[in-house]
């Protein structure tokens, strides 16, 4: 599947807003003392509500979703509202069929995707370590009627990627952190030409910088840091 040059020039603008220097990425190093960048707290939010509901099916998943941003936060260490926005956002205009999340939690990220794949007529496969968790998950993507649409591989992803078949359209990354490289490793052959490798926490406190050298040298890959005044999302884009 291929972008249309609208929806090739609407990403570009999207990311292009929100994206923050790369220059760290680049080997420049955190700002420097003096700069003051502005930043808030990685697990605050610009928005306070979820997005207007388009129809009954967008506001069941959105009410899932405001219920879990208010009461299941605590230890699951979702991305923030903002970041979940930009994961729908990229997947609905990539026009996404298959997307590849390694991380689950209790589903939160998962159900920014569904809001897109239940438009692409795409289908999620997300990876959990954790049976408790993992079980949180599959009762939250049945209350938010997406359960039929996201395959939940249950056990350490770094084996059971092994599972997965492509083609995927996006891989999302938000697990261990030491352990993204080796993700990238296994995933990316499967990642069609123009599909995306998001990650969760690319910023100088938390990214490994392996994974960092190989998503900004090579040559086959063109990455953007958005939000790197909060969490930090990388977003690598495999060339055609």
């Amino acid at each position: 599947m291929t972008w249309s040059r609208l929806e090739a020039v609407m990403l570009a603008g999207l990311l292009g807003v929100l994206a923050g220097s790369a220059a760290w990425a680049q080997g420049a190093g955190p700002p420097r003392r003096g700069m003051r960048p502005w930043r808030r707290r990685a697990d605050t939010s610009f928005f306070t509500s979820v997005p207007k509901p388009k129809d009954d099916a967008e506001k069941k998943i959105l009410d899932v979703l405001d219920h879990l941003f208010r009461t299941q936060r605590r230890g699951m260490q979702n991305v923030p509202m903002d970041d979940g926005r930009l994961l729908r956002v990229l997947a609905e205009t990539s026009g996404a069929k298959h997307v590849v999340e390694i991380g689950t939690s209790n589903g939160y990220s998962a159900l920014w995707f569904c809001l897109a794949l239940r438009t692409t007529g795409g289908r999620l496969t997300t990876c959990e370590i954790d049976p408790r968790r993992a079980a949180m998950a599959r009762e939250n993507f049945k209350r938010a009627g997406v359960d039929a649409i996201v395959t939940l591989i249950e056990g350490n992803a770094h084996d059971t990627v092994a599972q997965i078949k492509g083609p995927i359209d996006i891989v999302f990354l938000d697990a261990d952190k030491q352990g993204y490289l080796d993700y990238l490793r296994k995933l990316l052959p499967l990642v069609r030409p123009g599909g995306l490798v998001v990650a969760h926490n690319i910023n100088p406190g938390q990214a490994d910088p392996r994974y960092v050298k190989a998503i900004t040298s090579d040559p086959a890959l063109e990455t953007i840091l958005v939000n790197l005044h909060t969490t930090g999302v990388g977003v690598t884009l495999k060339k055609r």
